[in-house]
């Protein structure tokens, strides 16, 4: 869990994905509209991957991916993301991480 963090902190907007995962595609596609330079981890390209999987999966989440991670802090995966941005609370999140404005 502590790599998973610390990878987490490491940049803005974070988000642990899989490459062949669609509902990764749609939270990837959701933040390049908004703009934001999304730092990327794919678990399944990652030798660690696994390990990194289960870590994210004992923070509470039924699913390790997409775990999104803002300003450090875990978000959530797609429902989450998804629920905050039609509640309008996403974008004040984002804002400081956004390359166009």
């Amino acid at each position: 869990m502590e790599k998973v963090m610390r990878m987490a902190s490491g940049k803005g907007v974070v988000m642990f994905s899989k490459s062949t995962c669609c509902m990764c595609y749609a939270v990837k596609i959701l933040f390049n509209e908004l703009g934001v330079n999304l730092l990327v981890h794919e678990l399944d390209h990652d030798p660690e991957g696994r390990e990194m999987e289960r870590a994210i999966m004992r923070m509470g989440y039924s699913t390790a991916v997409p775990a999104v991670f803002i300003a450090g802090k875990l978000v959530g995966s797609t429902n989450e993301v998804m629920a905050l941005h039609l509640s309008g609370g996403l974008v004040p999140l984002i804002k400081p991480y956004r390359v166009m404005s």
